[in-house]
């Protein structure tokens, strides 16, 4: 049977009956990647919807699945979505008072955990959470309770059902304009509200999406490590590869991307601008323990790249000198990079979620890596814009998608019109009124401005702006991604509003900074003990000073602070999307703050 393609379920079943027994995704298990065929995952998606309707889910109703990304996280939203119901994702991060907030506020009355840790933090707060009548247990637990069942239980259910129609026919019902997630928003200032995303939303994106990347297709594959309940993870790493039919890898975690890179050698990669900085800071960490002829090799390679990067991302002839050179260059230093890092068949890197430094773009442009820098909000599901083979502008996160109008207001604020802008947020219609313009604009409350060739180019977040005590308007963002470019800089966190200059928080490289210091013979016990050492502070005082060089007098840097540990999701500084939450880092450093300006 074929499908109207007007839903996101409606998408993947027509790709599952296309594919059949060729792998749908891939997850890792006892240290080997084990494919799960397009028909078993819609046979899986089958039989939990019947289940859920078993268990009284309605038409329109949210479930709520509180889960790390794994394919049952996949089949749980597939069967959700099939039976024209919505779901309601919780960060596999979140505390289990965060995960009530998000389970009464969007009125859950299913939720989903992947283990008894999850469902452990769900319990703790049971007293305080509402109208939940079924939690669904990925893994077995063995529980005296009734109300907790396991996910195989329920999709038994599903196969025993007597009304096996019931499940066509809520497929079959699903409309465009019909709920299909709550994505709550992760809360730098406040309570996260729950964005309303329709299947309509969805679609519109991922055809857009596909649109500005048309070369991409069933042969392709994605490493997906970005988390599915954020925006970005779920349209493009989730989404856009069950509309292409393309596989898609599970990484066991953010921390062993590299790890998964080299074992499942993907073509497609969707992530945020800190993994880039990872691997970048690995590279040249690499290198400086590299002899000195590899060294010397390594540098007269990448300034040929430098040189031939612009003509490379928009496909352009380069003089024929440096056409050779470059030709020398991927030999036998590029293409030996990339099969180093498991980078060697990716056609197209995405990077959203944030500010990507323009020296970090080149880099991995430069290599053989085509990165292509995007923006969006949740609100927007989220994609609005993206460099593209055919329109590239370094420091750009590209042209518009199609159907997508970008306006500038007067405030310099970025206004989006188009088919993938939200529903509105969940219940709070006073706050979803606060984001559009009389005229139907949302307002994103990012700065920015548009270039003659059609490219968006983001200044900062309007609530972000350091406004200092003479009355300067200051981005703190493009000063943090100079310094977090350096290798020896992890972090950093420009501090200044109300202030008479500019402060900072810097969290050093500390693998690189303990080589350092036992090379120069500097003493130390602990990461707290080596960044008071003098000759430390003053290395970073020089460095600083020399990566501020080209900024004016009044973004300069006057005093910084050296931290003894990265600013984490666990301390609440940053989201799981890895933003910074500035004002949970200026409270946990407020004496430290206020020292620098005593």
């Amino acid at each position: 049977m074929v499908y109207s393609e007007k839903s996101i379920a409606g998408i993947f079943h027509n790709r599952a009956e296309k594919y059949q027994f060729e792998p749908c995704i891939c997850y890792k298990k006892e240290g080997k990647y084990v494919p799960i065929s397009w028909r078993k995952m819609r046979d899986m998606v089958e039989r939990l919807g019947l289940g859920l309707i078993s268990l009284g889910v309605k038409r329109g109703e949210i479930v709520s699945i509180f889960s790390e990304n794994c394919w049952e996280w996949l089949v749980a939203d597939l069967a959700a979505l099939s039976i024209g119901a919505a779901d309601a994702p919780i960060y596999a991060t979140n505390s289990g008072p965060e995960a009530a907030y998000i389970i009464n506020d969007s009125e859950s009355k299913v939720v989903f955990v992947s283990d008894k840790d999850h469902l452990d933090r769900v319990l703790s707060v049971k007293s305080s959470i509402k109208g939940v009548k079924y939690i669904i247990t990925f893994e077995k637990i063995d529980t005296d309770e009734k109300n907790i069942l396991f996910m195989d239980e329920v999709m038994n259910m599903g196969q025993d059902s007597k009304d096996k129609k019931a499940f066509e026919k809520r497929l079959g019902e699903i409309q465009p304009d019909d709920l299909a997630t709550l994505i709550y928003t992760s809360g730098t200032t406040g309570q996260p509200k729950g964005v309303m995303l329709t299947h309509g939303n969805f679609v519109s994106n991922v055809l857009q999406c596909y649109a500005s990347h048309p070369i991409i297709d069933h042969k392709d594959s994605v490493l997906s490590f970005l988390p599915w309940s954020h925006s970005l993870g779920r349209t493009v790493s989730v989404y856009l590869m069950l509309h292409i039919g393309a596989v898609n890898n599970l990484a066991e975690s953010f921390s062993t991307v590299l790890q998964n890179l080299q074992e499942t050698r993907p073509t497609l990669v969707v992530s945020v601008p800190r993994l880039f900085e990872k691997l970048h800071s690995g590279i040249l960490s690499q290198v400086e323990k590299a002899a000195p002829l590899k060294k010397k090799l390594f540098s007269w390679a990448t300034d040929v790249a430098d040189r031939a990067v612009d003509y490379r991302v928009l496909n352009r002839s380069m003089p024929l000198v440096l056409e050779i050179q470059y030709a020398l260059a991927e030999k036998i230093v590029f293409s030996k990079l990339r099969e180093a890092l498991g980078l060697n068949k990716v056609r197209i890197f995405i990077s959203g979620g944030g500010a990507i430094s323009v020296e970090i773009d080149r880099f991995f442009n430069s290599i053989g890596v085509p990165v292509h820098n995007g923006y969006g909000l949740t609100e927007t599901t989220p994609v609005t814009n993206v460099n593209r083979f055919e329109v590239f502008e370094f420091g750009s996160v590209g042209p518009a998608l199609a159907d997508t109008q970008i306006r500038i207001a007067e405030d310099g604020e970025i206004l989006v019109k188009g088919p993938q802008v939200m529903k509105g947020y969940y219940n709070k219609p006073q706050e979803t009124s606060d984001v559009f313009t009389e005229d139907g604009w949302f307002m994103t409350g990012d700065i920015g401005n548009i270039d003659k060739k059609g490219c968006l180019h983001i200044t900062d977040r309007k609530k972000d702006i350091i406004v200092t005590a003479g009355g300067k308007n200051i981005s703190p963002q493009n000063i943090e991604n100079t310094l977090a470019a350096d290798l020896f800089i992890e972090q950093a966190v420009i501090i200044g509003e109300g202030r008479k200059y500019l402060s900072a928080l810097i969290v050093p490289n500390f693998s690189e900074l303990t080589t350092y210091a036992k090379n120069q013979g500097i003493p130390f016990d602990t990461n707290e003990d080596l960044i008071t050492k003098p000759e430390i502070v003053s290395f970073y005082n020089e460095k600083i000073n020399s990566l501020m060089k080209d900024y004016a007098k009044v973004e300069q840097i006057r005093k910084f602070n050296l931290l003894p540990k990265e600013f984490s999701i666990e301390t609440g500084e940053l989201t799981p999307t890895l933003k910074m939450k500035r004002k949970v880092i200026g409270s946990n450093f407020s004496e430290i703050i206020e020292s620098m300006y005593a």
